[in-house]
C-alpha cells in the first residue's frame, strides 16, 4: 500500500523541511521506500551553472530512493515570494496537472511519499485556487507542523479546523521548537493537546545544528 502525506505549516518558516527530513528518514528506517516531493519552491539559489532550492535539496538527500532535482521540485521560482505572485510576474502559470504528474511519477518509484507545501494551508497557487484544492483532489493525508512561539495556538487551531472542514484527513501534528525552550513552551504544547483533535506525532527539540540530527533523540511517530 502506498502512503502519501502532505506537510503544511501554521505559517511560513515553521520548519516544514526539517520535519519532512526527519519523517522521511524514520520511514526509511521502518522499511519503506521513501521520497520527498516539493512541487513548488521559491527563493532558489545559484549553484555552479544551475539554480536549486535548499528545501528541495534536503528532501532529495533525505529520500531513500534516487531522484533528480527536477523530479523532487518540478516548479521553481528564483525570488522569495508567494507562488501566485511570482507566477504572474514571471508569466509562468502553475498548473495542477503538472503537480499531479510529478506526484504520479514518484508514486511509481516509492511507497511512502511526503509532499511539502509552501507556506500555510491556504497558500494561493493562482487567484482562484489554493494548495488545499490540489491536496483535496489528490486525497492526501495532511500533517501540520506547528512552530512553538507566541501566536501558534490560534494558528494551529485555525489550520486544523480548516482542514477538517474540507473533509480532508489530518494525520496529526508535530510541535517544532524553533527557539530555545523557555518556561512557556510546555504550556503552548499542553494547550494545543487540549484543542487539537488530530493525533500528536511528537516534538522536535530546538536544533543548534540542523545538519547533525540524532534521530534516536527525536521522539516522533510516523502517521498512520
Amino acid at each position: 500500500m502506498i502512503k502519501k502525506f502532505f506537510i503544511t505549516g501554521t505559517d511560513t518558516n515553521v520548519g516544514k523541511t526539517i520535519a519532512s527530513s526527519i519523517l522521511l528518514k524514520k520511514a526509511a528506517a521502518s522499511g519503506y521506500k521513501t521520497a520527498g516531493y516539493k512541487p513548488i519552491s521559491s527563493g532558489n539559489q545559484k549553484k555552479s551553472c544551475n539554480f536549486s532550492n535548499n528545501d528541495a535539496t534536503i528532501l532529495k538527500k533525505s529520500s531513500s530512493i534516487k531522484l533528480s532535482e527536477k523530479e523532487v521540485n518540478p516548479i521553481s521560482f528564483f525570488e522569495n515570494a508567494p507562488p501566485h505572485i511570482l507566477s504572474k510576474f514571471q508569466k509562468k502559470n502553475i498548473k495542477q496537472t503538472e503537480l499531479s504528474l510529478g506526484l504520479k511519477n514518484i508514486t511509481q518509484k516509492s511507497n511512502w511519499i511526503l509532499v511539502e507545501g509552501a507556506g500555510g494551508w491556504y497558500t494561493p497557487l493562482s487567484h482562484k485556487e489554493t494548495f488545499s484544492n490540489w491536496v483535496k483532489k489528490e486525497k492526501l493525508t495532511v500533517i501540520i507542523i506547528v512552530a512553538i512561539k507566541l501566536g501558534c495556538i490560534n494558528h494551529a487551531i485555525l489550520t486544523e479546523k480548516a482542514i477538517i472542514s474540507e473533509k480532508i484527513t489530518c494525520g496529526g501534528w508535530i510541535a517544532n521548537n524553533i527557539f530555545p525552550k523557555d518556561k512557556y513552551n510546555i504550556y503552548y504544547i499542553q494547550t494545543l493537546l487540549n484543542y487539537i483533535e488530530s493525533p500528536f506525532l511528537g516534538e522536535i527539540p530546538y536544533l543548534n545544528n540542523k545538519n547533525k540530527i540524532n534521530l534516536k533523540k527525536i521522539k516522533i511517530k510516523l502517521p498512520k
